[in-house]
């Protein structure tokens, strides 16, 4: 009874403090957290359906790559809790319900409003039914970044937000399953070939060399030798092709061909191109001899010299086209493919079969992967066996590479840059609440020269302590979350972890609609009169534009024109990151990144 009365004491000033929660799933750290701070939880009840309300959809949504209901957060529910291995639970135990107190507080506040919501997915609950003082840890519509179809497109806006270049932090991406997007992708593709047969020129590698040195061989040595497989030679005029192709890509960027003709060909036409590829490959995957002239070598290094300053991404992205091909909304390495064919990847748009070669272990650095695979015998011995280090253990290596400020000074500030300029560009569409909080957790390589490139943002990133390092970082990020979005309510000076605030965007003032709709209206041509009717003064009808405010001309029987919407990005199809860049179609969503040649 003295239990009892406890209980129901400490649920009424719950109750009256508005300090109840519910989570779904296992997340103990939040719990006894919450616990700690006076909160009671309130059991959630698990339906047998999807969601527990109808989720939010707009009909807009999909073509931005922000619905909730495509979206797939990273959160890993099937993941089991191992506290006991590697992480010490003893400060928690104390909280633990050794004696069944919770139970019997959860049961007192069945009936009452949560006020507190933590959930693995965004369509368990639909915000808009959801009072302005109930926290989740959710926004709606924020797939307009947290999908690859919708970063990719959304970062496109970049230069109306701020003067800056995707192309410098974000590898070029396109949607494969829009009609434009694809033509772009074949184009980067034929020009991402061409730039990389310059590279190979003047590193000569791939057994290219001068043919000077191929005649000087040849006449010096007559000596009988054993007859062996004659290997393919592409000839000279290969690399002057790359190098034509190069050269008008950057007359076109300076404008030089602003007085030529439309119908004019280009230097290559598709069919150039496709026979181009045929002996790119030749190159590049069947160890064919690329020939050159020893003045064609200075001639590449000028021009790839001209495109540095042009395609930031030339460095990153190798001398083998490479690219990565990915679901537009999926995550934890699921449907990845690395292909360097354009056939190949086309047929894929396209819904036909592509042959892939067993064991194809994709998106190394994702642990959802890793933990499934066994480590090579090969591998470094001073990588740790579960292949993640601490940002400190990076720190280390760095010093040791003799590079002790490329984290202070390149990786960390490129990081917060990229993820800000992600965020400027969505939050047009990432539906704006209050009590809305969310934790996402972005994807990062980095380039010889330290610069972070930025692969993805997820959605719910999984918070189990999959590793030693996860156990640390995990319980740590759930710690400072409540203290940023409970604590900080309260005292606006708390202490707030390892979290800092990074971007304070001043607030702008949206001006009211008034309703003023603009249109061009006008009259359609008709055909001259007859020379006879002319000269009895008959005039023929002229064509006549006026603009009118809202609710002119409505009777005037003349057609009208409204100026159309903002064109809407087509429906995600397959999509595709450049060397590593997406575009509508049927089928599920997928993005392609390029990954370089290292």
């Amino acid at each position: 009874m003295n239990r009892l009365r406890n209980a129901k004491i400490y649920v009424e000033r719950a109750v009256k403090q508005k300090k109840i929660f519910t989570i779904q799933g296992c997340y103990p750290v939040i719990r006894c957290l919450l616990r700690r701070r006076g909160w009671v939880e309130k059991k959630m009840v698990h339906r047998s359906g999807p969601t527990l309300l109808p989720p939010q959809k707009d009909l807009d949504s999909s073509a931005m790559g922000d619905s909730d209901t495509t979206e797939d957060e990273d959160e890993d529910e099937d993941e089991e809790f191992q506290p006991s291995q590697l992480f010490d639970f003893d400060d928690l135990l104390k909280f633990d319900d050794l004696d069944g107190t919770h139970a019997l507080m959860s049961r007192m506040v069945q009936n009452e409003i949560p006020y507190f919501i933590w959930t693995t997915r965004r369509d368990v609950l639909d915000c808009r039914f959801l009072s302005k003082d109930q926290m989740i840890n959710h926004y709606a519509r924020a797939g307009s970044f947290t999908t690859k179809v919708g970063l990719c497109l959304n970062l496109r806006n970049l230069p109306w937000f701020d003067e800056v270049d995707a192309n410098s932090f974000f590898p070029r991406c396109y949607c494969l399953g829009a009609e434009d997007d694809k033509k772009a992708f074949i184009e980067d593709f034929w020009l991402t070939a061409a730039r990389n047969v310059l590279k190979l020129v003047v590193k000569s590698e791939w057994k290219s060399y001068p043919i000077q040195a191929v005649e000087e061989e040849a006449s010096g040595d007559k000596q009988p030798k054993k007859q062996e497989k004659n290997p393919v030679l592409v000839s000279p005029e290969f690399v002057d092709e790359a190098l034509c192709a190069c050269e008008e890509y950057l007359s076109n960027l300076a404008h030089m061909d602003i007085d030529k003709d439309l119908e004019a060909p280009l230097y290559l036409t598709p069919e150039g191109w496709s026979l181009f590829l045929q002996r790119y490959y030749q190159v590049v995957h069947e160890g064919a001899e690329l020939r050159h002239l020893d003045t064609q070598v200075q001639r590449c290094e000028d021009i790839l010299q001209q495109l540095q300053a042009v395609v930031p991404q030339i460095d990153m992205e190798g001398d083998r086209n490479i690219w990565i091909v990915k679901p537009g909304a999926k995550s934890r390495g699921r449907g990845i493919m690395c292909m360097d064919h354009l056939e190949e990847m086309l047929k894929l748009v396209n819904g036909n079969p592509v042959v892939m070669k067993d064991g194809n272990s994709v998106h190394l650095c994702n642990n959802s992967i890793q933990k499934h695979l066994e480590n090579s015998c090969h591998r470094h011995p001073l990588l740790p066996p579960d292949n993640m280090w601490s940002s400190q253990r990076f720190q280390a290596h760095l010093q040791e590479m003799g590079a002790p400020n490329a984290w202070s000074t390149i990786i960390v500030p490129g990081m917060k840059d990229a993820v800000i300029h992600a965020l400027q560009t969505s939050q047009d569409t990432v539906q704006c609440r209050k009590a809305s909080f969310e934790l996402y957790g972005a994807d990062f390589v980095f380039g010889e020269d330290f610069q972070p490139w930025l692969i993805e943002i997820n959605a719910s990133p999984t918070m189990a302590p999959s590793t030693a390092v996860t156990a640390r970082l995990c319980a740590g990020v759930q710690a400072d979350t409540l203290r940023v979005v409970i604590d900080r309510m309260l005292d606006r000076n708390c202490d707030t972890g390892a979290f800092e605030l990074i971007y304070k965007q001043p607030a702008v003032e949206v001006p009211q609609y008034v309703g003023i709709r603009l249109l061009v209206e006008g009259f359609t041509i008709k055909k001259p009169m007859a020379m006879c009717h002319r000269r009895m003064g008959v005039r023929p009808a002229v064509p006549l534009l006026t603009q009118r405010g809202s609710g002119e001309g409505k009777d005037s029987g003349t057609p009208t024109h409204s100026p159309s919407p903002l064109p809407q990005p087509p429906h995600q199809g397959p999509a595709a990151f450049s060397p590593c860049t997406p575009t509508p179609g049927p089928g599920p969503q997928t993005t392609a990144q390029q990954a370089g040649g290292h």
